[in-house]
């Protein structure tokens, strides 16, 4: 998705499905993954000599190939990088595994809390004696994982540029994600992180850097580290006279600190708190969740970009549903072989029936006659 909102033209290999794809559109399965927007897909056994043999003659025309297959899978089918960087010197293979590709679990089935857990940065994240606690799947799949394949991607790209060739780029899970940690991991030799987890400045155990709970329910978010941000703080809950400016850093003043604190956000709505906080440096927020944020655009509900290019400018998210609906909460679930015949022909000018066929739901390779 990073490289086809930046206008990459992305073509996805799907499985084959006799009778469905590229027979009957409509039918075929869609894929559980919601980011596909801009993208196509053609389906493929690629247990087929002819369905390999069509991967070989396409590869010799597109830049990047992602592997997203455990290790060998892609070399048993002979579609590995030995094979495919030399039949295209410019091509950047990138793989990406949830292990490390020469690590003791390399073999093995894995999952974002798998891959969090033997990488050391799960046993940082939690509440002090609970549980590690795993943040949906972000930081491993999708932070660990395929943003930090998206930049190595671009550093071979720029590579390229230089001497001409391609690369073989290698990511997994556990190392970007322990890579990522490297603040909080270097931090625990220091004293802003060298307590157990979930007892530290930055992790939950520090009362002015938390959520508290408002009256409705709802939250705040403080994270008034600042000598300045903290007195502002103090100040707009009306809690001025406390002497926390001479001890709040000390560590045996913190519960009494969170008490008084929870009970003082609990006095108003949050919505009340926010009229007080907005537009202050006390580093006091309200805690949104999409479902408001879809609702109300104007309080940062609105889905851009990753980052914002002036001159070449990346794409966002485009309403999938009525135009009343905010962009960037709907995924698009791409059906497997929609697009990529169309997709092949503006690439490389094939066409069905001359260049491909269709054999059990796969694209194969034409095989013309020699007479």
């Amino acid at each position: 998705m990073l490289l086809s909102d930046a206008g990459a033209s992305v073509l996805r290999i799907d499985r084959a499905e006799d009778g469905l794809t590229h027979t009957s559109p409509s039918s075929a399965p869609a894929s559980a993954d919601p980011l596909a927007r801009r993208k196509s897909s053609i389906g493929v056994n690629l247990k087929s000599p002819r369905g390999v043999s069509l991967i070989l003659a396409l590869v010799l025309h597109v830049d990047i190939l992602i592997d997203p297959f455990r290790p060998g899978v892609l070399e048993k089918l002979g579609l590995g990088p030995k094979v495919l960087c030399d039949l295209n010197p410019r091509l950047i293979y990138a793989r990406l595994t949830g292990f490390r590709r020469d690590g003791k679990y390399a073999s093995m089935a894995g999952h974002d809390i798998n891959y969090l857990a033997v990488s050391g940065v799960l046993g940082m994240l939690g509440r002090s004696a609970e549980k590690p606690y795993a943040p949906i799947n972000l930081l491993g799949d999708f932070a660990g994982g395929g943003a930090t394949l998206f930049q190595g991607i671009l550093l071979a790209l720029l590579a390229r540029e230089r001497w001409g060739k391609g690369q073989v780029v290698e990511v997994n899970m556990v190392d970007g994600s322990s890579y990522l940690a490297s603040f909080p991991r270097f931090h625990r030799k220091t004293l802003l992180g060298d307590h157990r987890r979930g007892d530290n400045i930055l992790d939950g155990g520090c009362p002015w850097y938390d959520t508290y709970e408002t009256k409705d329910g709802k939250y705040m978010a403080v994270g008034a580290l600042e000598p300045q941000f903290f007195d502002e703080l103090v100040e707009r809950l009306g809690l001025e006279g406390k002497g926390w400016k001479e001890t709040r850093h000390s560590r045996d003043t913190w519960s009494e600190i969170r008490a008084v604190l929870e009970a003082a956000f609990k006095q108003k709505t949050r919505e009340e708190w926010e009229g007080i906080f907005d537009g202050s440096d006390a580093c006091c927020v309200p805690v949104l969740d999409y479902s408001e944020l879809e609702k109300d655009p104007a309080v940062e509900g609105d889905q851009r970009p990753i980052a914002m290019l002036k001159a070449s400018p990346l794409l966002g998210p485009t309403a999938s549903g009525p135009l009343k609906e905010t962009p960037g909460y709907h995924g698009d679930f791409l059906r497997a072989g929609l697009g990529g015949e169309e997709l092949l022909q503006q690439w490389l000018g094939w066409q069905r029936g001359y260049d491909f066929e269709v054999d059990k739901g796969g694209l194969v390779i034409k095989v013309r006659s020699k007479l």
